[in-house]
């Protein structure tokens, strides 16, 4: 039962390692990502660099850690993050809030 357990372990640990970013690894933003200033406004609305924007369906919004973060939570926040517009429709797809070291580069 024990050796059941230990290899079930070792099959896990090599996909926990993928998911995570190794310590003081920098996160890899598209070319086309932007810095500014982001507050969430409502359910589909934002606010970049305090220009009102609207949200595309399911637009993504990821923490340090790249873990997703339910847009509910951070309404009437300013966050500084990396974004992306799609640029066929104009609206926000994608961004990233920064961690203070990933702020201090340049963009």
């Amino acid at each position: 039962m024990a050796t059941a357990a230990a290899f079930i372990v070792g099959l896990l640990a090599p996909a926990q390692a993928q998911m995570q970013p190794s310590v003081g690894a920098g996160r890899n933003f598209p070319q086309a990502a932007v810095r500014g200033s982001l507050v969430i406004t409502g359910q589909n609305m934002a606010e970049i660099n305090g220009k009102e924007i609207r949200m595309a369906p399911g637009m993504r919004l990821l923490n340090a850690e790249n873990a997703l973060v339910m847009l509910h939570t951070v309404i009437g926040q300013k966050l500084t993050v990396n974004y992306v517009i799609e640029p066929s429709t104009g609206l926000l797809w994608t961004a990233w809030v920064l961690s203070p070291a990933e702020a201090a580069q340049k963009r």
